[in-house]
């Protein structure tokens, strides 16, 4: 196991209830048949998170009977409703004291982000100031990669469906990309439309 994978822990939000779907939680939709929430955190063990934690929200006690999350950690966010700000801020603090130096996050509706785009973002580790995030075509997206230093201020500036958006552009001097735009599509599933990017 590298110093990578020792240190940072892989941090799946898979808490959204699917609203632009009819109500169908993202975790549970289909893919290569099995739930969308299964597929993800195996991208984020091939990139060499050996350590994975996930967010759960709408439908999760369906989700925990339905998908097979092995050794994971599920994180219940009674808050899931306000939006990505709350999961990200659940999936933190349940990080806090587990001796993870840094946090991968990556988003359960976004298959076309494979394990080569979180391996590159995981390999820019450098500590627990690190400040990481894939791009596609120099345009940041998912997955980011936050140091604990950043934890609390993230935590502090995540409300609604913004995430860490907020704090993101307020550190971009301290952010590095890395580009990922030739090995994964960063679409997320929101409509009826984006389903048919799911097998």
């Amino acid at each position: 196991m590298t110093q990578n994978e020792r240190q940072v822990a892989g941090l799946l939000l898979a808490a959204g209830g699917g609203r632009r779907l009819g109500g169908r939680p993202k975790a549970l939709l289909e893919h290569r048949g099995r739930p969308l929430v299964e597929h993800a955190v195996g991208v984020l063990r091939a990139a060499g998170c050996t350590r994975v934690h996930v967010v759960l929200g709408a439908a999760a006690t369906v989700v925990r009977e339905r998908a097979e999350l092995g050794d994971c950690v599920l994180v219940e966010n009674p808050e899931w409703a306000e939006g990505m700000g709350s999961s990200l801020r659940a999936g933190l603090g349940s990080l806090s004291g587990t001796g993870a130096r840094a946090a991968l996050v990556s988003l359960v509706d976004q298959p076309g982000i494979g394990p080569e785009a979180v391996a590159r973002v995981l390999g820019a580790y450098e500590g627990e100031t690190s400040l990481v995030s894939a791009a596609y075509d120099g345009v940041r997206g998912h997955p980011v990669l936050f140091g604990s230093a950043h934890w609390a201020g993230i935590a502090a500036t995540a409300t609604g469906d913004r995430g860490a958006r907020a704090y993101l552009k307020e550190h971009r001097g301290a952010l590095t990309l890395v580009e990922c735009g030739d090995v994964a599509e960063p679409y997320d599933i929101d409509t009826q439309a984006d389903l048919a990017h799911l097998e």
